[in-house]
């Protein structure tokens, strides 16, 4: 065996579904070139790869502390990874305890990088500069500059050759429609360090699947920046609806839930799509941020309460049923007491399934950074609690709501305890609550993870769901 062959590297991931799917990406390219890697058991690393997060404070902050960690465990340690591409130099010069910053240019040689680590030979870190500027919109010129700037998670390669390697044998995957994003809103630091907004061919992205199911994938969730951008820059607008009736006759897939949909873009071909492809969750991933139409102007957004719930209505009426989550952000420069509870009045009739509820801070390089009227952190604090204790209330209510309804589950776990547990077709990987299974323990004994079987709410606890077994 080489020397190389016997290096081992620990993956820590941490962010978003998006940065899952650049770690598995790395996790191939690295066991392509000889490496063993998993994504724990960090003592028997000879390097600690950290793909961090640069959204927002918390997150930043999340990151340094992880990589200190790592570092305090004698391991090098090597960052990768959204912190990583927007600080580069920066970072590297602030924490001398990691062993390499590496950008995403550095994705396609990882191996070759962590070599260097290993032998002891200094890295240059990674140099930040504006990705939007790198990859052109133009269709006819992208597969060029691909060819030269590294896009995570576009590997473009023949399908036939896929660079992905999984990190674990859960039953759901992800699955990326594309990297960065065009729009630009003035809170939003992620198209300088992520890029324009880039689709991934049908052909390469239902290439994916098929070695997804392939591998026991059962239900496959699309991400992206924003998923309703998907296409456009090939010049087809609608090519998200196409696609997805492609992926739904993929063999052993049995669920597609699209995430990150902008509201703004939201057209009723892509709701009847999702909501009248068999296969399809009836699921929406509604990025709101908020609801007062002169404070989305400010930060470069477009709706309204009103149009807000007109969507929801119109979601509602395709598929009543249908599982609606999103995001809100309180405290944006010159958020008046009357916005805010505009925002209050609008969650209590959109009766969302999810909510996730973040206090705006200062972005880097962002337009939102230099505005005026910029609250106290002490009142954007207040705001975030009492947004979020209604949001709670509200999510209860809403689950409670389902109580007697029918609902299709993707069992992905057995407890000892509890028994099956799994995601009813409105509840999202990780943040929207789990389903367990109840019933007769001789049928549930039966249940596997990957099952999908259908059961009828029982009760609930918080957003979590109990629900009767009626058919395996």
């Amino acid at each position: 065996m080489s020397e190389v062959a016997q290096r081992r590297a620990s993956l820590v991931t941490l962010g978003c579904a998006r940065n899952e799917v650049d770690s598995e990406e790395l996790a191939g390219r690295l066991g392509a070139s000889g490496w063993v890697v998993n994504d724990a058991e960090p003592e028997d690393a000879d390097v600690i790869v950290v793909n961090t997060c640069g959204f927002i404070d918390s997150a930043k902050k999340d990151s340094i502390d992880t990589l200190l960690a790592a570092a305090d465990s004698g391991k090098k340690v090597v960052a990768v990874g959204c912190l990583a591409e927007r600080y580069g130099a920066e970072l590297a010069e602030s924490l001398p305890e990691a062993n390499g910053i590496l950008g995403f240019d550095s994705y396609a040689d990882i191996a070759a990088r962590l070599d260097d680590v290993v032998a002891g030979r200094p890295i240059q870190a990674h140099q930040p500069r504006d990705r939007r500027e790198l990859l052109p919109v133009v269709p006819a010129h992208r597969p060029a500059a691909a060819a030269h700037i590294e896009v995570p998670g576009h590997a473009w390669l023949p399908a036939d050759a896929p660079v992905r390697r999984r990190l674990d044998q859960s039953p759901v995957a992800y699955l990326k429609l594309a990297s960065g994003c065009d729009r630009r809103c003035t809170f939003c630091a992620i198209p300088s360090f992520r890029g324009s907004f880039v689709s991934r061919s049908p052909a390469e992205v239902l290439a994916e699947a098929r070695w997804l199911a392939e591998d026991g994938v059962r239900e496959i969730v699309l991400v992206s920046e924003n998923s309703t951008s998907y296409g456009k820059d090939m010049g087809d607008l609608r090519a998200l609806e196409s696609l997805l009736g492609g992926l739904a006759k993929v063999d052993g897939i049995s669920r597609i839930r699209v995430s990150y949909l902008q509201p703004a873009e939201m057209r009723d071909s892509l709701i009847d799509a999702i909501a009248a492809t068999d296969g399809v969750a009836d699921y929406f991933d509604l990025s709101f941020q908020h609801s007062n139409a002169g404070l989305l102007r400010r930060m470069k957004r477009f709706g309204s309460t009103e149009s807000f719930l007109a969507l929801i209505e119109k979601i509602r009426k395709a598929a009543p049923n249908a599982g609606i989550r999103s995001n809100l952000i309180v405290g944006f420069p010159g958020e008046t007491e009357a916005e805010f509870a505009e925002l209050q009045t609008f969650v209590e009739a959109a009766r969302l399934d999810a909510i996730g509820v973040f206090g705006y801070s200062d972005e880097d390089g962002t337009e939102a950074a230099g505005f005026d009227g910029k609250l106290s952190s002490d009142e954007i604090d207040s705001r975030v609690s009492t947004l979020s204790s209604l949001a709670d209330e509200l999510v209860c209510q809403r689950a409670e709501s389902r109580l007697g309804e029918s609902v299709v589950v993707l069992v992905e776990q057995r407890n000892a305890e509890e028994g099956p547990t799994g995601r009813a077709g409105h509840q999202g990987p990780d943040v929207d609550g789990v389903t367990t299974l109840v019933g007769d323990d001789g049928l549930l004994d039966d249940v596997v993870p990957g099952a999908l079987v259908t059961a009828e709410v029982v009760d609930t606890e918080g957003v979590d769901l109990y629900a009767r077994l009626v058919s395996p």
